[in-house]
């Protein structure tokens, strides 16, 4: 009898998605959770204007929600070490809080803690109940770092949490180029990453809304490959599709999975990542066409 190929990791990846919300409500925290698995990892990101107090109002109603709240930090906006360890006791002890997202964060003067590698080194973050951190990282480069730096930092932040007891996923910032992305994955696995990997992706939007975004977060070049060749003439929304399609086929990247940002707005990405997750890849097409 023929031996049987072992279905690739990859065959999975719409399955274990993430979403990242900013400031969701009580009432839409209450609606995601009737539409997502329970304990699926909502990503609570670090608006400038948040209060310590909102951050964690968020997580407690996340953790009561039945989903796991991943909390962004971001280094260069606390204002000292003592902050963020108030932060990480009020979130432990409220909300049960166990996952953060660990960025640097864009602000030229930074505090006590100027990047993301020195919270992890220094944040005590451990001590306060943080069992798993996500990393950041950029598939389409960053507007003020270079790419051999971009690389020896994801390196130095994997070891430096590793060597803290913290178990380490990395998390990159949204493309909009299945191609551009695929390449990273191969460079990453062959300088020999093996976390688990968090695609970063548009969820569903309008194009408009993408533009804004992408210029904003420096992923600009990719859409416009995007809209100029599949959606250009689309007025309703567009998503991820060709990216989920891509990456579901792929062999020899281990551990992916999506990570959805909720530009459109959370519920209905989150609708858009169950569908993905059953096999629905071309959610997105249907709803530009019944726009």
């Amino acid at each position: 009898m023929p031996a049987v190929a072992p279905v690739p990791d990859s065959a999975v990846f719409p399955q274990r998605f993430s979403i990242e919300a900013t400031r969701p409500t009580a009432a839409e925290i209450t609606a995601l959770a009737d539409i997502v698995p329970a304990a699926t990892p909502i990503y609570f990101s670090a608006v400038p204007t948040i209060t310590r107090q909102e951050i964690v109002t968020a997580a407690a109603s996340l953790r009561k929600a039945g989903l796991e709240p991943v909390i962004h930090i971001a280094a260069r906006r606390l204002a000292s070490a003592a902050a963020l360890q108030e932060l990480l006791s009020s979130l432990r002890g409220e909300a049960d809080v166990r996952q953060l997202l660990v960025i640097g964060g864009d602000l030229d003067a930074p505090g006590a803690l100027p990047d993301a590698l020195a919270v992890i080194q220094k944040g005590r973050l451990r001590d306060a109940g943080i069992e798993e951190i996500g990393i950041g990282a950029y598939p389409e480069g960053h507007p003020r770092i270079t790419a051999g730096r971009l690389e020896s930092a994801l390196d130095e932040k994997v070891a430096a949490a590793t060597a803290q007891g913290l178990r380490v996923h990395i998390v990159s910032q949204f493309s909009f180029s299945p191609e551009r992305i695929l390449s990273w994955l191969r460079r990453v696995r062959a300088g020999g990453i093996s976390k688990p990997i968090k695609i970063g992706m548009a969820g569903p939007t309008n194009v408009p809304a993408l533009l804004r975004y992408a210029k904003r977060c420096g992923v600009a070049a990719s859409l416009r490959g995007l809209v100029s060749g599949v959606a250009g003439g689309l007025v309703g929304h567009v998503g991820p599709d060709r990216i989920i399609e891509a990456l579901s086929v792929a062999g020899g990247l281990d551990e992916v999975a999506p990570h959805y940002f909720s530009f459109g707005g959370t519920l209905e990405t989150a609708r858009y990542a169950c569908e993905a997750a059953a096999g629905r890849h071309g959610a997105s097409r249907a709803m530009a066409r019944s726009n």
